[in-house]
């Protein structure tokens, strides 16, 4: 059986197609279409079990009720519960995500900015990298919302909403030195990003405040692209060279599991002797026996301003109103003591 067309509503309705098109599309009250006639259209859309076409709609009306979501690492815990929570907020909203991981790669960015343009998307959020900035400017040139997430690229005017990086891992640096710890590690990943770096100079800062100097053999950069298996032997090399380390901040909390890994293996007990702290709370961070103390990153929160920004956004894309200038929120982290 044939699907009912918009043509078939509107010859039950006895009205005409265009009549229809701005119930379906919201534009009723706008084009001064009476309220009986709106209900009458839509109780018979709604006897009949019409659904509209949505890839046609899209391309009628320019609105595919749907964002993009670009972040580094899908599978990231961290990137995964926002992506969650964005998903529910966006739902409420009448909006669905379609979402996707650059895993650091700018060539693979690029593809997911051309698959997101052929699916028309209303909206972009995103975990920025480096080499992105183009595209997110013919982006904000072609007047498509665009709201940045987790860091920021400096040259691009945008909204954007951010974490206190720095301030988290100081907290996490002093809290060890207040426990008297005297040689602190720090394991971090080798891309260049902003929240990284933030997030060593927060532990460089603290070092330095309480007249400890930062030692390069102390730190370690993991590889993005190793496995699991490599960060766990390049982890065990680390520490079986450096036995004085009393303690380590792990920069994400993928590092921090496979070290919780690397010290089962060599046989490191995580004690008053050693202690550990990571960035991004995991359920094995709270189920590790003792549980493992977290810098905390405020995911509803973040989830909660993305989507306030983004409706906003569109909101004014078919408006005449001036748009204000791009908001740069900045949340604070939490220490979590386990």
């Amino acid at each position: 059986m044939k699907p009912l067309s918009i043509k078939d509503i509107a010859s039950k309705a006895n009205v005409s197609i265009t009549t229809v098109s701005f119930i379906l599309n919201g534009k009723a009250e706008k084009m001064r279409i009476s309220q009986k006639m709106i209900a009458k259209v839509n109780s018979i859309i709604q006897e009949v079990g019409f659904r509209p076409n949505q890839v046609a709609r899209s391309l009628r009306t320019g609105n595919s009720k749907t964002l993009g979501l670009i972040v580094e690492d899908i599978s990231n815990p961290f990137f995964a519960s926002i992506a969650r929570l964005i998903e529910d907020r966006a739902y409420k909203h009448g909006y669905k995500i379609i979402y996707s991981s650059t895993e650091n790669d700018i060539d693979k960015a690029k593809g997911l900015f051309n698959m997101f343009k052929s699916r028309q998307v209303d909206g972009y959020i995103i975990a920025p990298m480096a080499g992105m900035e183009d595209d997110i400017k013919a982006l904000i040139a072609e007047k498509i919302p665009v709201v940045l997430f987790d860091r920021n690229l400096h040259t691009l005017n945008t909204n954007c909403v951010m974490i206190d990086n720095l301030g988290g891992s100081y907290m996490a640096t002093e809290y060890l030195i207040r426990r008297l710890k005297k040689k602190i590690a720090f394991v971090t990943v080798d891309i260049d990003v902003e929240q990284m770096k933030d997030r060593l100079k927060g532990y460089e800062q603290a070092l330095r405040d309480y007249q400890m100097e930062p030692l390069e053999k102390l730190r370690i950069e993991i590889p993005f692209t190793n496995t699991a298996k490599q960060t766990t032997n390049s982890l065990k090399k680390f520490f079986k060279k450096n036995k004085e380390i009393d303690a380590v901040i792990f920069s994400t909390n993928y590092l921090a599991v496979r070290g919780l890994f690397c010290f089962r293996e060599m046989g490191k007990t995580i004690d008053d002797h050693f202690q550990m702290i990571a960035y991004d709370d995991h359920d094995v961070f709270s189920l590790h026996s003792p549980p493992i103390s977290v810098v905390n990153q405020p995911v509803e929160d973040i989830a909660d301003h993305i989507i306030s920004l983004m409706l906003k956004e569109l909101a004014l894309v078919d408006s005449f109103e001036k748009k204000p200038d791009p908001q740069k929120i900045i949340l604070s982290a939490e220490f979590i003591e386990r």
